[in-house]
């Protein structure tokens, strides 16, 4: 419901047309300019119904008032003295509209209407401005690895199929920017994303959350609620950390998965949804099923597809190029000019543990963005404690990664030992070792064929 403002300084106005508004309505009112001001500046409201004649006071001085606080407030102006010349005023100061009394309750009704629309219409608007922003967060789904260019060919073959999908993985690792890819590139774009994380709402208030609740269905429950299935009907709902979910409150998700239907907390009727589930878990579902932790049949209905982001140190060759994006980002946020990464800078970076994973990364950019100067990025930027675990490693030798090469020695046979030690060393990953040495996929698989590699 939207809150209205009723202004009128005649009691009788005041109480009948709040008995003919308040099932539409959240009414409140007040009978003086001064009453009014302090009502809007204690709380917000959507519509205010405004007597141009307040005894003394000014009405377009009210209005004028009324819209310096806050501009998108819907004012109707009602006046006994209506007049083409008072009309045209009232618009060119902000005015929704221009009511003469005695108050036609027909005309009245139409206008409100009107006005609900507009706001849904304006909100609708900011949403997707809004969102259009949060579109550029995909790229920072950033990289080249192997395990990258699956994800985003899961993401491109699923991303129009209303299928359901778990995302996995540890903290850290993007799995809201791919919930995001899969909207954003999705037939559903232009609808509502709408995001509820499980593990940050107390158990007993996630129902309310999930399905909404009926004015006075609880103690505190003074006006009916939205759940957030609702405000994302013909869009896309990610529950992040649905592992969190209390196994009671999963019995009641299966049920509106299963019928897409939700029933708002005393409520006695259903709703139909047309929402796209996406969900996301660090957490192992398989045993929380085996552990009667998490509901199998729930698990099925959520797990139709699965994504799942392994760990950065998983695909460290993307780190340079994570690197690059977030230098890029915050040198925009923070007006600062990093132009150069020192060398050791992504050596130490790339022998890191980042058990915060891509989050991890990002924050010890922007650290070390806040630090740098003379727009460079050097070692000495880093926390201490990536410093310490990077030199560590940088400063032991390892044989492993060893090739012997000695003088005069053949520069084929030179090139065959480095493809061959790199090729094992990546576990015959081609498309890594073609990063690591600076070639081409197709180059490396001549080299391969032209020296008959294994």
């Amino acid at each position: 419901m939207h809150k209205l403002l009723l202004v009128d300084d005649e009691p009788a106005i005041c109480t009948s047309l709040t008995f003919a508004l308040e099932d539409k309505y959240l009414v409140s009112t007040a009978g003086s300019a001064q009453e009014a001001l302090a009502a809007i500046a204690k709380q917000e409201f959507n519509i205010v119904l405004l007597d141009l004649k307040l005894g003394s006071a000014d009405g377009m001085e009210v209005l004028t008032q009324i819209k310096e606080f806050d501009s998108s407030i819907i004012v109707i102006i009602m006046t006994a003295y209506g007049s083409i010349k008072s009309s045209v005023a009232a618009i060119k100061a902000g005015a929704f509209y221009y009511l003469t009394k005695p108050i036609n309750m027909d005309e009245l009704d139409m206008l409100l209407t009107n006005a609900s629309d507009y706001i849904g219409m304006r909100s609708k608007v900011e949403y997707l401005n809004d969102k259009l922003t949060e579109r550029h967060e995909i790229a920072g789904m950033v990289g080249t690895s192997a395990p990258m260019r699956q994800i985003l060919h899961d993401i491109d073959r699923v991303k129009d199929v209303d299928s359901n999908v778990l995302i996995s993985g540890e903290s850290g690792t993007g799995k809201e920017l791919v919930a995001k890819a899969l909207h954003y590139l999705s037939v559903r774009k232009h609808e509502a994303f709408e995001v509820l994380n499980c593990a940050a709402i107390p158990a007993e208030l996630l129902e309310s959350e999930l399905f909404g609740h009926e004015k006075g269905a609880f103690t505190g429950a003074v006006q009916r609620k939205k759940g957030i299935f609702e405000l994302a009907d013909k869009g896309t709902l990610f529950l992040d950390e649905i592992g969190e979910m209390d196994i009671k409150l999963q019995a009641k998700l299966l049920r509106v998965v299963q019928e897409k239907e939700v029933t708002p907390i005393g409520s006695g009727y259903r709703r139909k949804i047309d929402v796209r589930i996406i969900c996301a878990t660090n957490r192992d579902l398989k045993k929380m099923v085996a552990d009667g932790k998490f509901r199998e049949d729930l698990y099925f209905r959520l797990n139709v597809v699965t994504i799942h982001l392994p760990p950065l140190r998983q695909r460290r060759e993307d780190i340079p190029l994570l690197t690059e994006h977030f230098v890029n980002k915050y040198n925009k946020k923070m007006a600062k000019q990093i132009k150069g990464i020192e060398t050791g800078f992504l050596e130490v970076l790339s022998r890191y543990e980042f058990k915060g994973n891509v989050r991890e990364l990002e924050n010890i950019i922007e650290r070390a963005m806040v630090f740098a100067e003379e727009g460079m990025l050097q070692v000495i930027n880093l926390p201490v404690e990536v410093q310490a675990s990077g030199m560590d490693e940088l400063n032991q030798t390892d044989t492993t990664r060893l090739i012997p090469i000695y003088i005069g020695e053949d520069l084929d046979l030179i090139e065959r030992k480095v493809i061959t030690k790199t090729l094992h060393h990546y576990h015959g990953d081609k498309a890594k070792t073609a990063h690591i040495l600076k070639i081409s996929e197709r180059k490396l698989w001549y080299k391969i064929k032209e020296y008959e590699l294994r």
